[in-house]
């Protein structure tokens, strides 16, 4: 788990590292105004299909993992009830069996002698 999350942070850092040094290259780079700002309007254009691309990924792969998740909830729920359905049976059956081994208890009358 820790090598996913120093792996995230990598690539977050990768990413900011190569956004920073494009818009920096558009700056700094000789070129006009007018085309700086065309330049920049196309790759943020480009920027914003990429994100919408990623961000729909991500929504159907966070869709799989909650069906699969559900199923699984629902899996487990049905072996729970069914262990303890399995349960409740032995437990009535080892009460039938001691009840049956018993003697019936003695009775008294109001006078309190047997």
């Amino acid at each position: 788990m820790s090598d996913h999350d120093e792996f995230g942070a990598f690539l977050v850092g990768f990413i900011v590292g190569g956004l920073t040094g494009a818009v920096a290259a558009l700056l700094l780079a000789p070129q006009s105004g007018e085309e700086t700002r065309a330049v920049i309007r196309e790759k943020s254009i480009e920027l914003k299909d990429q994100a919408k691309v990623e961000a729909d990924k991500a929504l159907r792969q966070a869709e799989t993992l909650a069906a699969d998740a559900k199923e699984k909830v629902q899996d487990y729920s049905r072996k729970a009830v069914k262990q303890g359905e399995e349960l409740l049976e032995t437990a009535k059956s080892k009460a039938k069996s001691i009840a049956a081994k018993k003697e019936p208890p003695v009775e008294m009358d109001v006078s309190g002698e047997i």
